[in-house]
């Protein structure tokens, strides 16, 4: 058994778990931070990289680069076997102890896929892996000249299944209008919902779908899917629509290890936490980002959005030093900054104020990038670099193809190139 009464032990290397680290650093205080890959994702960002708008590394920054001014962290790389609320303890599977004086659970989320048949032929998007398998699996059909090879349906009709969807019909639009393949390839966004974008308003779904409608995909609302084969999706009110490709962007769970750790999950299989996202009967026990259901207040629960993540990640951490002080925490305080969601190129939605106040198109990508650099500025110092390969991804007419042979658009980040993450797809 190894570890400090002192030191807090944060699992999971997210948005949530590493605002959690660097805020106590900043104090001093030592952390050990655990996460079964030795990088950070930026998930918001996942779609581009399937869509080859981005290469993987872009959007993976490894946590010793992030940790590199921070000598109180220490990062370890390791699975999680189990937590251990009362001692303060996590098991790796490799047999390690690491014991500490608090947990902070912000474990992230696995796929959702409400016990579909043939999930496994799906392909989540949730990991930088992730979408690097899809990608790879595009260039796989991409050789195929066969009509039909790169039909895609896309589940779920949130923000990562509308942005997946728009980038996917931009790319396969381009390669059409490339000659690389003879028929426009066919792409479908499938919800069980009767809108896209549920938690938006009616104006802003409407412009959703026909914004996507006009990139040449088509809207499947009202109909779930009852299963997935390797070249089709059955549907639940009878009919099928032939694909290779299925994208899951249908719904997610809280981690498996969160889901374990001790205390009854909640919904979603998240832990469900006090105002000062602790865990009820574990007082130097928190639970943050997707890991969490977090109280909004009148009996709801924040989203799992990254802003959530990153907030609930330092509140947990201010309070941890509160309590290192003998003072009481605090109800964690969500500062709204709205919701958004990227349609393509020069089309953007957004909803931002208490009122929620709707934009489109270039004030909307504003708003959106602006959110994004917040995130962003967490893990990495060189945010100019985003901010300029953003707008450039926005107002230029370049589009997207896939290739073997070369690398996508950079962000040209400038780290070193021993600060590029090893990314295992297994």
């Amino acid at each position: 058994m190894s570890g400090s009464a002192d030191r807090v032990l944060v699992l999971g290397g997210g948005l949530a778990g590493v605002a959690c680290a660097r805020r106590l650093a900043e104090d001093g205080v030592g952390v050990t931070l655990v996460d079964r890959n030795d990088y950070h994702q930026f998930q918001p960002l996942l779609y581009q990289v399937a869509s080859s708008q981005l290469p993987a590394e872009d959007v993976a920054r490894p946590h010793r680069a992030i940790f590199r001014e921070h000598a109180t962290v220490d990062v370890v790389t390791a699975e999680v076997a189990e937590v251990w609320l009362a001692d303060h303890g996590l098991v790796l599977t490799d047999g390690r102890t690491l014991t500490g004086s608090h947990v902070v659970v912000a474990a992230g989320a696995r796929p959702n896929f409400f016990g579909v048949p043939g999930a496994e032929h799906a392909f989540p998007l949730y990991s930088v892996a992730d979408a690097e398998r899809l990608r790879r699996h595009l260039q796989d059909l991409l050789r195929d000249a066969a009509p039909g090879t790169l039909d895609v349906v896309v589940v779920g009709g949130g923000p990562t299944g509308v942005e997946t969807t728009g980038a996917l019909a931009e790319l396969l639009g381009a390669l059409h209008a490339s000659g690389r393949l003879g028929r426009p390839g066919r792409i479908t966004i499938v919800d069980r919902g009767d809108a896209l974008l549920g938690e938006f308003s009616a104006h802003a779904q409407e412009y959703t779908a026909r914004k996507l409608r006009e990139a040449g995909a088509e809207v499947r609302l009202c109909t779930g899917v009852a299963a997935v084969h390797p070249d089709r999706v059955e549907l639940d009110d009878g009919g099928s629509i032939p694909a290779r490709t299925v994208v899951w962007g249908g719904g997610e769970l809280g981690s498996s290890v969160a889901a374990s750790a001790g205390p009854e999950p909640g919904r979603g299989a998240r832990l469900d936490v006090r105002p000062d996202l602790t865990l009820a009967g574990y007082p130097d026990a928190y639970a943050v980002g997707d890991a969490a259901n977090i109280p909004s207040g009148e009996s709801g629960t924040w989203p799992q959005l990254g802003s959530v993540a990153q907030q609930s990640g330092k509140w947990a951490a201010e309070n941890i030093l509160r309590d290192l002080r003998r003072e009481p925490g605090r109800p964690f305080r969500y500062k709204d900054k709205g919701i958004m969601a990227m349609i393509g190129r020069n089309a953007a939605v957004a909803e931002v104020g208490r009122h929620r106040h709707q934009v489109e198109g270039p004030v909307a990508f504003a708003a959106w990038l602006g959110v994004h650099m917040m995130l962003m500025s967490g893990v990495h110092s060189q945010t100019d670099a985003f901010v300029t390969w953003a707008w450039d991804y926005f107002d230029r007419d370049r589009t997207a193809t896939i290739e073997t042979s070369s690398t996508p658009q950079r962000i040209a980040w400038g780290d070193d190139e021993a600060d590029r993450p090893h990314i295992a797809l297994d």
